[in-house]
């Protein structure tokens, strides 16, 4: 298996490599000073310089088994993660200094999945599984007491906090295919976004400036809707939140793992993926470091 690190340019509507890795790396983040992608590798989490094209290790301490549900705060001083450990494998949320350091439980109950920050730094939004299946919640950011937003039959996943921390992005799989909702930030006025008839809808990412929404879809057939495995042929799409348009951006061999949690630059102008390919390397075609993909 060959991952591909890549960003997408809005404006150029152009694929850009940037690097190639033996193995599986999942779900980068864009710090918040432009410089560095962060993913994560066989339970560890690494530091990607977009200049020099160098990986170096996060220290996490305990947490050896960090997933692709990873998240970085505002203020670009601390790192939260999703993670086991060897005491308890199971998923939960942890924070840490961006730089690394020992990790500070905030979920003391599993599985939790971390996709939001809010944008005052205080809160975090995750997926977890409690008594009644998938919903969206949010903790403080010092831990405590866990408050349920959604509570609708099936899955519910994917919160992402919007720039001005009124809204909530999320997916949800209630009205039958997976498809995009929106809420506030308390968990009131739940309304779906997307209604589309043939595609699962995954993971929405909304751009710093809140001009757009991009997210991974499935074809219907592919994948039950409440399923987001590896993989699979998918579709990037992108949702204007000026005129409501959604468009396909490109297709991929990916799924899980290529774009779990938000990838977007500092400055909206592009976002960062992994794509997926098995038993050769786009280096052999000219697809090396910082080089343009055609697709």
């Amino acid at each position: 298996m060959i991952s591909v690190l890549e960003t997408y340019d809005i404006d150029f509507e152009k694929r850009i490599v940037l690097k190639e890795f033996d193995g599986h790396i999942e779900a980068p983040n864009w710090t918040p000073d432009g410089k560095k992608l962060l993913y994560n590798s066989a339970g560890k989490i690494y530091s990607f310089d977009l200049k020099t094209g160098a990986s170096l290790t996060v220290y996490t301490g305990k947490c050896n088994a960090c997933n692709n549900d990873h998240v970085l705060s505002p203020d670009g001083q601390y790192l939260a993660i999703s993670a086991g450990t060897n005491r308890l494998p199971l998923s939960r949320i942890w924070v840490l200094p961006i730089a690394g350091g020992e990790p500070r439980l905030i979920t003391k109950k599993y599985p939790s999945y971390l996709h939001g920050w809010s944008p005052d730094g205080e809160t975090l939004a995750y997926c977890a599984k409690r008594k009644n299946g998938y919903d969206v919640y949010t903790i403080s950011m010092q831990g405590g007491p866990e408050t349920r937003l959604t509570d609708a039959p099936g899955l519910n996943d994917g919160p992402e906090y919007a720039p001005d921390g009124k809204t909530i992005w999320f997916n949800s799989v209630r009205t039958g295919l997976m498809q995009l909702w929106k809420m506030d930030a308390n968990g009131g006025s739940q309304t779906q976004v997307t209604f589309s008839r043939d595609r699962n809808s995954w993971f929405p990412h909304v751009s710093p400036d809140n001009r757009r929404v991009v997210y991974i879809a499935y074809r219907a057939g592919d994948v039950k809707p409440g399923s987001h495995p590896p993989n699979k042929d998918v579709e990037i799409r992108m949702l204007d939140l000026e005129s409501g348009a959604t468009e396909t951006l490109l297709g991929l061999f990916g799924g899980q793992g290529t774009m779990n949690v938000n990838s977007w630059a500092p400055d909206s102008s592009r976002f960062a993926f992994v794509s997926y390919h098995v038993g050769r390397r786009l280096s052999r075609h000219g697809g090396n470091l910082l080089s343009e993909l055609a697709f």
